[in-house]
C-alpha cells in the first residue's frame, strides 16, 4: 500500500467515525478521543508483540491474567515502560465493544492500570498522566451510560477497522497524519487552539534537513531539542529523515500545554522510541527549564508560539540569567519571540545548528528586538534567514520566516533566502512539496547566490542597515511587470497615427463622393 493510499485510507475512516459522532462530541474534544484511541490501539498491539517476541506458538491475547509472572511483569515494565494485561488489550476490548455494559469504565480501569504499572520504575514520568484527556466517563460523551458506550464503541470500532499492519512499517505518520487531518477538519477551533502549536509535516521537514545537514554515521549529533515541542512533530522529523543511530542520546522537549505534552510523549510511543530514548516534560521554558543538566545540544528545532506575552522585566532577575544576560537586554513582555531564541541559542552547542519559526515582524522592530539581533550578527550567531511563503500554518494565513542560529560560522555573512514563491496550492493551505525543500537545502548547504532568490550579506552591510534581518532588505524582489522599450514604441505610435490619418482621408473621400 503507497504513502498516499494509507492516508486517504486513514482520512475515510476517520470522517467515518467523525460522521457517527458528529454533534455529540466537540469537534476539539473529539481529536483527543480518535489520538487517544489510536495510541491505546499501538501500545498494545506493541506489547503485544514484545511479549510474543515472534513465536508463532504463543498468543499472548488468550492467555488468563494470572498466568502472567510477577517476574515477566518486572521485566516488561523495565523495558518497554509499562505492562498491559491481556484482557486490557485492545484486540480484547474490541471484540465486545456492542455488548459491554460496562465498556466506559472499563477502559478507564484500563487506562489507569497502564498508568500505574510504571510507578516505582525508571518510566514513571513517561507514562504518568498519558491518558488524562482520554475520559471515557465524561458527559461530553453523553448524558447516559448507554450513550457513552454507544459513541465510544463507535471510535474503537472505527480505530480497529484501520488496517495497516504494523504502525512502525507505515508509509505515512500515521499519528502525525490523523493529527494533521483532524485539525483541518476543524479548522474554526484549529485558529485559537490548535494552530499555535502544530507545525505541518513539510515544514517539520526543512526544519529537520536543516539541524540535520551533513550528519551522518561518522558525524553524529548528541541528542537533538525543541523548547516549544508542541505534539512531538519536528523531533519526529529528524528521527524520519535520518537513520536513528545519527542521533546518539535521544530526543529532548518541553511543553506548557498539558493537551499537547500528552500528545507528544504518545508520539514518541507511537514512532516506537523507547521512554530511555526521551525526555518530555512539562512546564514554562522561559522561566522554568527542565533541561538545563542536559545541554548543550548538537540539534535544536523549534516553532515557538509567535509573539506571545511573557513576565519579561517584571521579574528583575531574569536579567542575570545566564541564557538572556549575554545580550544585556530581555525579550520585551508583549513579544516574547527572543526570549525563545535566546534560550535556544543557550542551549546549543559550540558545533551545532538550531532551526527556528519566527514571526517576520522579530527581523525589523526596534527596541530591545534590535538590540538583540544586534548582539547576534556582532557575535556572529546567525547563518541564515528563510522567508517562507503565506499560509502554510493552520489557522494562520500569515508569512513566516525560518531563522538559523550556529555557533560555528566560517566566516561573517549572513545567508538570506526568498522562498516566498516556493509553494504548491493545496486544499485551504498551500505546501512545500520535496522539490521545494531540496531547491531550499542545496542553496543553503552550499551558500550558492541567485538572483531574486538568495543572497550572501557581510557584516558592515547588516550593520548598515541598523541590523535589519528581513529578507526583502536584501534579496531584490524580481520585477514582473513587462519592460517597455521606448523607441520601439515610438515607432509603433507613428505607424499607428500613419495609419488613422491615411483612414480618416479615406473617410474623407468617401463622404465627399456619398453628397454629390
Amino acid at each position: 500500500m503507497t504513502g498516499q493510499t494509507q492516508r486517504q485510507e486513514l482520512q475515510r475512516n476517520i470522517w467515518a467515525i467523525a460522521d457517527q459522532v458528529r454533534g455529540a462530541v466537540d469537534g476539539w474534544d473529539f481529536k483527543q478521543y480518535i489520538l487517544g484511541i489510536l495510541f491505546y490501539r499501538f501500545i498494545s498491539e506493541n506489547f503485544q508483540n514484545y511479549i510474543e517476541a515472534g513465536d508463532p506458538e504463543v498468543d499472548y491475547a488468550s492467555y488468563p491474567d494470572e498466568a502472567i509472572s510477577s517476574e515477566i511483569i518486572d521485566d516488561a515494565v523495565k523495558t518497554k515502560g509499562y505492562y498491559i494485561a491481556p484482557s486490557q488489550l485492545f484486540s480484547n476490548v474490541v471484540k465486545t465493544i456492542r455488548s459491554n455494559e460496562n465498556l466506559n469504565t472499563q477502559l478507564k480501569e484500563i487506562f489507569v492500570a497502564i498508568e500505574a504499572s510504571a510507578v516505582g520504575y525508571a518510566s514513571e514520568n513517561d507514562i504518568k498522566g498519558l491518558f488524562d484527556d482520554l475520559d471515557t466517563t465524561s458527559n461530553k460523551l453523553g448524558n447516559t451510560v448507554l450513550e457513552k458506550n454507544k459513541r465510544l464503541a463507535d471510535v474503537l470500532d472505527g480505530i480497529n477497522q484501520l488496517n495497516f499492519g504494523r504502525f512502525e512499517d507505515n508509509q505515512i505518520d500515521l499519528f502525525g497524519d490523523a493529527y494533521e487531518y483532524l485539525i483541518n477538519m476543524y479548522a474554526s477551533n484549529a485558529g485559537k487552539s490548535g494552530g499555535e502549536f502544530f507545525t505541518p509535516q513539510s515544514v517539520s521537514k526543512l526544519l529537520a534537513k536543516i539541524v540535520m545537514l551533513g550528519k551522518n554515521e561518522q558525524n553524529k549529533i548528541n541528542k537533538i531539542y525543541d523548547p516549544a515541542v508542541g505534539s512531538g512533530s519536528l523531533l519526529l522529523q529528524a528521527r524520519k529523515q535520518f537513520s536513528e543511530h545519527i542521533i546518539e542520546d535521544g530526543f529532548y522537549g518541553q511543553e506548557i500545554n498539558m493537551t499537547t505534552y500528552n500528545l507528544a510523549r504518545m508520539n514518541m510511543f507511537l514512532h516506537n522510541i523507547n521512554y530511555d530514548k526521551f525526555d518530555i516534560q512539562r512546564g514554562d521554558t522561559l522561566i522554568d527549564p527542565k533541561h538545563d543538566s542536559f545541554r548543550p545540544f548538537d540539534a535544536i528545532v523549534s516553532n515557538p508560539p509567535y509573539s506571545i506575552k511573557w513576565i519579561g522585566s517584571d521579574d528583575p532577575t531574569l536579567i542575570n540569567d545566564d541564557r538572556y544576560s549575554p545580550a544585556g537586554v530581555l525579550a520585551p513582555k508583549s513579544k516574547a519571540d527572543f526570549a525563545f531564541i535566546m534560550h535556544s541559542l543557550s542551549y546549543l552547542s559550540a558545533k551545532g545548528r538550531a532551526a527556528i519559526v519566527t514571526f517576520p515582524g522579530i527581523f525589523y522592530r526596534g527596541g530591545a528586538e534590535q538590540k538583540i539581533r544586534k548582539y547576534l550578527i556582532d557575535n556572529n550567531f546567525v547563518e541564515a534567514v528563510i522567508q517562507l511563503p503565506a499560509n502554510l500554518f493552520f489557522g494562520t494565513s500569515i508569512a513566516t520566516c525560518i531563522l538559523v542560529l550556529a555557533k560555528n560560522k566560517v566566516n561573517t555573512d549572513t545567508f538570506f533566502i526568498d522562498a516566498s514563491k516556493e509553494f504548491k496550492k493545496e486544499t485551504n493551505n498551500n505546501i512545500l512539496t520535496e522539490e521545494h525543500i531540496e531547491k531550499i537545502l542545496s542553496h543553503f548547504d552550499k551558500k550558492e547566490e541567485r538572483d531574486y532568490f538568495t543572497k550572501a550579506v557581510n557584516y558592515d552591510e547588516i550593520v548598515a542597515k541598523d541590523y535589519n534581518l528581513s529578507v526583502s532588505s536584501y534579496v531584490e524582489a524580481e520585477d514582473l511587470t513587462e519592460k517597455i522599450d521606448i523607441d520601439k514604441l515610438n515607432v509603433e505610435i507613428a505607424t499607428t497615427v500613419e495609419k488613422i490619418t491615411r483612414l480618416r482621408a479615406e473617410i474623407d473621400q468617401i463622404v465627399e463622393e456619398l453628397s454629390r
